[in-house]
C-alpha cells in the first residue's frame, strides 16, 4: 500500500500536470482506489496540499483543486520576481562551468521547441530552467519559497507557456538570463529575471482586462 508521502507527491504531480483541473472535486474514495492507499493517506495528502495552496477544503463540501484568480496570479508573480532576481544573481555567482553547459543546453532545447511549435515541451523546459537556477543558486530558503509560489500558479503558467507567440517572446528573455548567469554578471542576471517576470505580469494583466470586459 502506498505511503502518505508518496500519495502526497503523486497527487501534487497530477494537479500540477493538469490531470485534475482547477475546480475539480477530490473525493477520498476514488483517490484511495486510484493511488492504491487507505483513505487516511488521502486525507493527510489533502491536508498537506491545502497548506501548499493547491487544494481548497470546505466544511461539508469536501476538497477541490484550488482556483487561482488572475489578481492572485499577478501577486504571486510579483513575489517571484523579488525572490527569483535574488536567485539569478546567486546563480551567476555560484554556477560552475558544468552548470553553464547545462543551461546552454536547456536554451538550445527551448529554441528547438519553439521552432517545432511544441508548446507542451517548451512549458516543461521553462519549468526546468527556473528549477535548475534555483538549485544552482545555493539559496535554499528562496528556492523553497519559489517552488511553493510556482506550484500555486501552475495552471496559469502552463496556459501562458503554450499561448500562441508567447514561447518565442519568452525565449529571448530566458536566453538573456542564461547569458548573464554564464557571464557571471550578478546584476545583469537579476535584471534579466526581473524583466522576464514583469513580462509575465503584463500578459496576466491583459488576461484580466479581457475577462473584465466580457
Amino acid at each position: 500500500m502506498a505511503s502518505t508521502d508518496s500519495v502526497t507527491d503523486d497527487l501534487r504531480r497530477d494537479i500540477l500536470t493538469g490531470r485534475y483541473e482547477p475546480g475539480d472535486r477530490l473525493l477520498e474514495i476514488p483517490l484511495a482506489e486510484h493511488y492504491e492507499c487507505g483513505r487516511a493517506a488521502v486525507r493527510s495528502a489533502l491536508v498537506e496540499l491545502t497548506s501548499e495552496g493547491l487544494v481548497e477544503r470546505e466544511a461539508n463540501r469536501g476538497s477541490t483543486v484550488r482556483r487561482i484568480s488572475i489578481t492572485e496570479a499577478i501577486q504571486i508573480t510579483e513575489a517571484r520576481a523579488a525572490l527569483e532576481s535574488l536567485i539569478a544573481a546567486q546563480a551567476a555567482r555560484n554556477a560552475t562551468s558544468q552548470h553553464h553547459a547545462e543551461l546552454r543546453g536547456i536554451i538550445d532545447d527551448m529554441r528547438a521547441a519553439v521552432r517545432e511549435d511544441r508548446g507542451r515541451d517548451y512549458s516543461g523546459l521553462n519549468a526546468l530552467l527556473h528549477r535548475r537556477l534555483c538549485e544552482m543558486s545555493g539559496h535554499t530558503v528562496a528556492a523553497h519559497l519559489v517552488a511553493n509560489l510556482r506550484n500555486r500558479a501552475a495552471h496559469h503558467q502552463y496556459r501562458l507557456a503554450v499561448m500562441p507567440g508567447r514561447p518565442g517572446e519568452s525565449l529571448g528573455q530566458h536566453a538573456a538570463i542564461v547569458d548573464a548567469v554564464v557571464g557571471g554578471d550578478e546584476s545583469g542576471a537579476a535584471t534579466a529575471m526581473r524583466d522576464h517576470l514583469q513580462s509575465v505580469i503584463h500578459v496576466l494583466g491583459r488576461w484580466g482586462d479581457v475577462r473584465d470586459a466580457t
